[in-house]
């Protein structure tokens, strides 16, 4: 069984967690897009670990975890995060594998995201991490991967040509002193000798596995809505977040995936700029951003929160074939006298109840909702889906009805034990 998980709204939808319960069936667990500007937070007794790059899978004992060929990698945090592993008495050797195939975030793609996010009047709010740059780099066919690393000759030349480029771009437009080509080339030709033992044909390992009848978990970072084609362009992430994408991120063909699933709060967030309909107010979207610790894992930024928006989560099931929902802290709303789920926007006397492209429709509209009756705080924490407060029952059903689409899980809380299976 392939399985790909993938966010249903803009990212930090608890995708982590369910990586991790999901892991413990599966063989390999691979991560198919993204940068090191997504954590996933996995909470496994009093231990909380973030993970950036590496599959969250790999805190399961004999599971194998790959970083796709659709990543970008930067090597530094790459680095951090196996010397945390190791730091936590995790052994990860012969059972981490890094693509050949993948591309290397360097210090002048994290330098241009800064200086070009600064100089922007429409602002993205991009984590200045170097992805976008990184990405836009592969795309022009001047990207260094992976597999450069381990032939010194190629990737001095690629380094150099690069640098012949950038440097005067950075002297040029942003009166930066650009970069030196010793510094750089020793210190990622360092990395390379690290990891070495982690290097190969990510692809042709995963088909293998497919053929020895091996269970494959394929995730992403961020959300639908954050797919550089399909998301809230252009406050979006620069790369294929959505199913698709983990074929075009692994090299595994699209007639391998068995089953998609979608995950989704049971309300809505997203960080940085851009269109919200549901957003809540200011003062109520406080408290509950404080409620559901509403803060990113990689930046700390805090995450704008609203309303569950079905008329994006419809979209998300559409584009991405979601045969199951993952719904996450469930928790966060106990305690509310009312729960709304909006069901279509309105603008300029018109109804839309498909998600618009149109970026003035999104960022003008209005959300049209459904109100519902909200539930107490659990004393008891539930332990199967009849335990729930009938109200909650009544909300989860409701969301069933207007996607379509079967709820399988149910998330109660941050730690493993506080998920419901349907």
């Amino acid at each position: 069984m392939n399985i790909v998980l993938v966010g249903m709204q803009w990212g930090d939808e608890g995708k982590g967690k369910i990586i991790d319960i999901l892991s413990q069936k599966v063989d390999y667990i691979v991560r198919y897009q993204g940068g090191n500007n997504a954590g996933h937070t996995v909470v496994v007794g009093r231990k909380q670990y973030i993970f950036h790059l590496i599959p969250s899978g790999i805190l399961h004992p004999g599971k194998i975890c790959c970083i796709g060929n659709g990543v970008v990698i930067d090597p530094a945090v790459l680095l951090g995060e196996l010397d945390d592993l190791r730091k936590n008495g995790i052994d990860f050797s012969r059972r981490f594998k890094i693509s050949s195939l993948a591309h290397l975030i360097m210090p002048y793609h994290k330098n241009l995201d800064q200086l070009r996010e600064a100089k922007r009047k429409n602002k993205i709010g991009t984590t200045g991490r170097g992805i976008g740059p990184c990405y836009a780099d592969k795309i022009n066919r001047c990207g260094i991967r992976m597999t450069d690393l381990l032939n010194p000759d190629v990737f001095r030349d690629k380094l150099k040509d690069n640098l012949k480029e950038k440097n005067e771009i950075f002297k040029k437009v942003y009166q930066h002193s650009g970069f030196s080509f010793k510094k750089i080339y020793m210190e990622y030709l360092r990395y390379g000798e690290l990891f070495a033992p982690y290097i190969c044909n990510t692809a042709v390992l995963l088909n293998k596995a497919i053929d020895g009848k091996k269970d494959i978990l394929l995730e992403g970072a961020q959300g639908t809505f954050l797919d550089i084609d399909f998301g809230t362009y252009p406050f979006v992430t620069s790369s294929s977040t959505i199913s698709g994408g983990a074929c075009i991120g692994t090299g595994i063909s699209p007639d391998k995936i068995n089953k998609v699933i979608g995950v989704c709060k049971a309300y809505t967030t997203r960080v940085g700029e851009g269109p919200f309909p549901t957003e809540f107010t200011e003062d109520f979207g406080k408290i509950m951003r404080d409620k559901g610790n509403e803060f990113g894992a990689t930046t700390g930024r805090p995450r704008r929160c609203g309303w569950f928006d079905a008329v994006m989560a419809k979209e998300s099931v559409m584009l991405n074939g979601i045969s199951e929902l993952a719904i996450m802290k469930m928790d966060v709303l106990d305690g509310l006298a009312q729960v709304k789920i909006c069901t279509s926007y309105k603008y300029k006397g018109k109804i839309f109840k498909e998600f618009p492209c149109d970026l003035e429709v999104l960022s003008k509209a209005t959300a049209v909702y459904k109100q519902m009756a909200g539930w107490p705080r659990e004393s008891n924490q539930p332990s199967s889906f009849k335990q729930l407060h009938p109200n909650a029952r009544a909300y989860l059903l409701e969301l069933q009805k207007l996607l379509g689409v079967r709820i399988t899980i149910v998330s109660i809380g941050s730690a493993r034990r506080d998920t419901i299976f349907i």
